[in-house]
């Protein structure tokens, strides 16, 4: 009878063990192994500890790096006027949302309902279902597999996400704002939740603690010292490393396409190609950058270079190196960089092979500038320039973009109130910038791998290019941003320029503008408004890819697309939608479009001809400058 009692409780035991085996591994998720948690078990306690003294300590030395700058002085701006305007202008979204109870019951109904329905899904998991109508949601930040594996991080995930697209929906649905006021509120809260991604936090990123866990903190002991050693090499702003800078330098891995610099005055070189052809084309090419980077993103290196491609093709290449201005170019301003620029190279040209007319490129703001000076010259009856080729340019700037959320009455007195005080807007800024239009790919990526892994950033030459940035001189930033951001003049027939009021109808010479389709910084849309203020024949032409991989796409790679379609009228996405695609690089298209336009050949040219001695090779000094 004992034996037959015992016997049942031991079975009655297994019962309710097996039970609550089950239920902890239905907690775990289906998938999830009870090996699974061992990459999270603290395995040093005491190395740990060391390790976050240290990092604390390389912690301390960068905020010492920090602060030094500014206790001595060297660093006056105020840090608090971007956070300033951000709380002002969201306040204002929150103002509508609380204005009415029933309103803000109805929105925080939306997310606690949005909330509840990650609950029961998490629910679901726990008991080893598999979710309902699971969210499909593709972000390359989620990509370890734990973020749909671990049911905590999985959780984090969709809160995290679910918050995010609530908080735009605010913004979005939000009436009664001026449209620039909605989209810097838009910007704003785009930027504070990239900041606040879990991925972006040791104990919330599972790839994160893992690393933490398996080096006992040594991660974060290296991360913290390149954090010191970034805001150093910065001068009290963080520089944040993309690539590793060592391995690269212009003149010797990059910009390597054989010239002499054969002009030069004080804002820009004149870069002169040799020709690797027994006859080049008639007219020579011009080409202007932009100044807020330096011209060799079009000589990367010898198989991605468009100026290389030139030359090889049978063109006559001129270039325009801008100086890295400082103080002493502090009142140069549009007028000195269309005649002190274009203008110059242009003469240049002129004496170096004796053609009076010639080609034109412009990139970006490169390009802004040579449409400005093209309706200068129609003004003045100049007419040197029988083509224009734009690269990713703006010349309207109703649709510009994200750009724009940086430019308003306020924020431009306090920017040249600060331009004026050195002269200039050091390059750092504009980087900054640029870079806060992509913060989940150009930021935050980086400051988890440098400072959170501890892990060096591979070398890049594009990023190295990006991170060679260039100051911009007072009076032309000034200049720009008011007559183009602000009060976009040129197409309002506004801008003057050197004494004259400008119409871009007046230009009539045929022009080949090119727009990008993932251009975050002269979007698409605002590049093909742009071609409607032109006075002449426009062919619009669409790359695939962005700002500078749509441009910088030699045929051989045979990447990407591009579109071409009828005339430029109607709205960009009705075109868009009647365009022809074609395969691979649009670079033979446009070649084949110099060549109709002027096809004559002579004798090729040897840089600066009888007239122009060579001052030194190419890439030249300005570009070497760095800020």
């Amino acid at each position: 009878m004992y034996n037959s009692i015992c016997r049942i409780c031991c079975r009655r035991r297994r019962r309710v063990t097996d039970s609550k085996q089950d239920n902890v591994d239905k907690a775990k998720g289906p998938g999830f192994d009870a090996k699974d948690l061992d990459p999270y078990l603290l395995k040093d306690p005491e190395a740990m500890a060391i390790n976050f003294a240290r990092a604390l300590e390389n912690l301390g030395k960068a905020a010492t790096a920090w602060l030094a700058p500014r206790e001595r002085g060297e660093i006056a701006e105020n840090a608090a006027e971007p956070v300033t305007d951000m709380v002002k202008t969201l306040s204002k979204v929150t103002e509508y949302w609380i204005s009415d109870p029933r309103r803000t019951f109805e929105a925080q109904t939306q997310l606690m309902s949005s909330y509840f329905g990650i609950w029961m899904r998490s629910m679901q998991r726990m008991q080893g279902e598999t979710p309902t109508e699971e969210p499909d949601r593709k972000d390359k930040r989620f990509a370890d597999e734990d973020w749909q594996k671990n049911p905590f991080f999985e959780f984090l995930k969709q809160v995290y996400l679910i918050t995010a697209d609530w908080a735009e929906k605010m913004v979005a649905d939000t009436d009664g704002l001026d449209e620039h006021t909605k989209h810097k509120a838009g910007f704003y809260v785009k930027q504070i939740t990239a900041a606040l991604s879990p991925t972006n936090f040791v104990a919330t990123n599972p790839q994160l603690y893992r690393e933490t866990i398996a080096t006992s903190g040594e991660n974060l002991v290296r991360g913290m010292k390149m954090l010191a050693e970034d805001i150093a090499a910065g001068q009290g702003d963080l520089r944040l490393r993309q690539t590793d800078m060592t391995k690269f330098a212009v003149g010797r891995d990059m910009a390597l396409t054989a010239g002499k610099v054969i002009a030069q005055n004080e804002i820009c070189q004149i870069i002169q190609y040799e020709p690797t052809t027994e006859t080049v084309l008639k007219r020579p090419l011009l080409i202007c950058p932009p100044w807020i980077n330096k011209f060799y993103i079009l000589d990367l290196n010898p198989q991605k270079s468009f100026i290389k491609w030139c030359v090889d093709q049978g063109q006559t290449v001129f270039v325009i190196s801008w100086v890295n201005p400082d103080a002493r170019h502090a009142q140069k301003d549009w007028a000195a960089y269309a005649r002190e620029g274009i203008d110059f190279a242009l003469d240049t040209i002129e004496k170096a092979t004796g053609e009076k007319e010639a080609n034109a490129v412009g990139y970006c703001v490169g390009g802004t500038l040579l449409a400005a000076t093209l309706a200068l010259h129609a003004k003045e009856k100049n007419k040197r320039i029988k083509t224009a080729t734009l690269f990713t340019t703006q010349v309207d700037f109703t649709h510009a973009g994200d750009l724009k959320v940086f430019v308003d009455e306020e924020q431009l007195e306090r920017l040249e109130a600060h331009m004026e005080e050195i002269g200039y807007l050091d390059g750092s800024k504009m980087a900054t910038a640029f870079n806060m239009l992509r913060a989940s790919e150009l930021i935050w990526p980086y400051f988890v791998n440098n400072y959170l892994k501890g892990q060096d950033p591979m070398p890049f030459d594009l990023l190295f290019w990006n991170a060679d940035s260039t100051r911009m001189a007072a009076a032309n930033h000034a200049f720009y941003l008011r007559n183009c951001y602000l009060r976009n003049a040129l197409t309002a027939n506004e801008m003057i320029l050197d004494g004259q009021k400008l119409s871009l109808k007046d230009v009539k010479i045929p022009i080949y503008n090119l727009a990008t389709r993932e251009d975050h910084i002269a979007p698409a849309k605002s590049v093909f408004l742009g071609s409607q203020f032109f006075g002449g024949k426009v062919d619009f032409v669409l790359a695939g890819s962005g700002h500078i991989a749509g441009v910088v796409n030699p045929p051989d790679k045979k990447k990407y697309q591009y579109w071409t379609g009828g005339a430029v009228k109607g709205d960009y996405e009705t075109w868009l939608t009647e365009a022809a695609e074609n395969a691979g690089s649009w670079w033979p298209h446009w070649q084949a479009w110099i060549e109709a336009k002027d096809s004559k050949r002579v004798p090729a040219r040897k840089p600066g001809g009888a007239a122009l001695n060579a001052i030194e090779e190419a890439p030249g000094s300005y570009v070497m400058e760095r800020a």
